[in-house]
């Protein structure tokens, strides 16, 4: 029984597709982890010294004191004293770096059909089809057959 599970399980993940997402949920995490460093290295000091020194990491709002009462240096310490916390920081460099991420799937996905499509295009209609009547070679465009004469109408091919 268990012999037969194990089997079927490595069958299955030995899958071609199963593979290929287990890469890229590994090349995801990797990306995940670039861009939160983007986010939180990079585009958020500037952009807090632009808005009068805010440090976005720090922004948040005390709901509930805790012991000892606010005011606390930064989220972290008011969370150390127990303090109940709406850590509105945290959730902009979130969203700036959902955004991010997706624009950038956008760009992968938008290059990919681009090239989807010059690779479509560059395969060119057939110069020929088959005679259905007698499976002779034919001009892809002609209407009767040269070789067996029929009438080559749509309803017919």
């Amino acid at each position: 029984m268990i012999k037969s599970i194990l089997s079927e399980f490595k069958k299955f993940a030995m899958r071609g597709n199963v593979m290929d997402m287990a890469v890229g949920i590994i090349i995801g995490a990797a990306f995940t982890k670039i861009v939160d460093s983007l986010v939180k290295d990079i585009l958020m000091p500037p952009l807090g010294l632009v808005l009068g020194k805010i440090d976005f990491a720090n922004l948040y709002f005390v709901l509930k004191d805790g012991t000892p009462a606010a005011p606390y240096v930064s989220a972290q310490a008011a969370q150390n004293a127990g303090a109940v916390t709406l850590n509105v920081g945290n959730f902009l460099n979130a969203v700036i770096s959902f955004a991010i991420v997706a624009f950038a799937v956008f760009l992968l996905i938008k290059a990919m059909n681009t090239l989807r499509d010059r690779l479509s295009a560059a395969t060119p209609e057939p110069a020929t089809k088959t005679c259905p009547f007698c499976c002779s070679d034919i001009p892809a465009n002609a209407v009767k057959c040269p070789h067996c004469t029929a009438d080559l109408n749509n309803n017919n091919l």
